[in-house]
């Protein structure tokens, strides 16, 4: 006879957490198939972590969404049938019809990414109006192309989003997942930080729109390369470069006050170079095309 085994705290909680190797979370999803106390033990593990909060969520949603279905109405009747009129979301229902999408975008609507936006504008407005800072665009504009890198760095993977391995197995996963989010976190900071920069006095830096075609193809570049390294390396190798080519020439230059160095260097960066990054944009899409299967393997970067 084999002693029987029962999964201790520290195996239980690993699993939960996801931190347990892959062979050993096979072997206890097979010992779960017939031990009903580590099953219960392991359920209650994932519960507590933010994937399970979020699974309990959508169990609600769902159960709310079958509660509240006319009654005879079939599962095909729900899946689109004429036979049934889903009415206008209303009041707390339209609350219910939102959250799933506002899940789908994840982080891109939500936490770090959308405080250091706006920081980034409330602090450019105050830096201008209460501290008088004439140079505040283009300290801006140094800083706007990064920002919708960030956000693609922190909306997409498994280090952004607890539901990532479960959102990635699904149709509608991988690079759709990653291009919309991506189009929320451009969607957000674009006229954000356009609009601020307009609000700004020019001071001998470029026009307020002038970042848009270099973010564009900065993020564009971000997630061509994330099909090779994972999001965060590559929104680090493309946003650190950017910085790089704006501040080292910048710094290394003679003559004149820094800002207006930074100034002139933006002005060739954006002025000179549209045509140049247009192109360079372009190229990215046609390469995030070619390697979108590569956004259904990323789960480890």
């Amino acid at each position: 006879m084999t002693t029987p085994w029962h999964a201790s705290e520290d195996l239980t909680l690993r699993y939960a957490d996801g931190s347990l190797p892959e062979a050993d979370a096979w072997s206890l999803e097979k010992h779960l198939e017939t031990c009903t106390a580590c099953a219960t033990r392991v359920s209650t593990a994932v519960r507590n972590t933010p994937a399970g909060l979020v699974l309990d969520e959508v169990r609600d949603l769902i159960l709310t969404a079958t509660a509240t279905r006319p009654k005879g109405a079939r599962g095909s009747d729900m899946c689109g049938s004429a036979a049934w009129a889903r009415p206008a979301p209303t009041g707390r229902h339209l609350t219910t019809h939102l959250k799933p999408t506002l899940w789908s975008l994840g982080p891109a609507l939500r936490g770090t990414w959308l405080l250091a936006l706006l920081t980034v504008v409330v602090g450019a407005l105050l830096l201008n109006r209460a501290a008088g800072y004439e140079a505040t665009r283009t300290l801006l504009l140094t800083l706007a192309p990064v920002i919708p890198v960030a956000g693609v760095a922190l909306s997409y993977g498994p280090h952004a989003d607890p539901l990532h391995e479960i959102t990635a197995a699904t149709p509608s996963g991988g690079l759709r997942l990653a291009l919309t989010r991506t189009a929320a976190v451009l969607g957000l900071s674009l006229p954000a930080l356009t609009l601020t920069g307009a609000a700004l006095p020019a001071s001998g830096a470029p026009g307020a729109a002038a970042w848009l075609l270099p973010a564009l193809a900065l993020t564009l570049g971000s997630l061509t390369l994330a099909s090779y390294v994972g999001c965060r390396t590559a929104t680090a190798v493309t946003g650190g470069g950017w910085l790089a080519a704006v501040l080292v020439p910048a710094f290394a230059a003679h003559g004149g006050s820094l800002t207006a160095r930074l100034a002139g260097r933006l002005a060739v960066c954006f002025d000179g170079a549209q045509p140049g990054w247009a192109a360079a944009a372009a190229v990215c899409a046609v390469l995030l095309a070619v390697r979108r299967d590569a956004y259904d393997h990323l789960e480890n970067r």
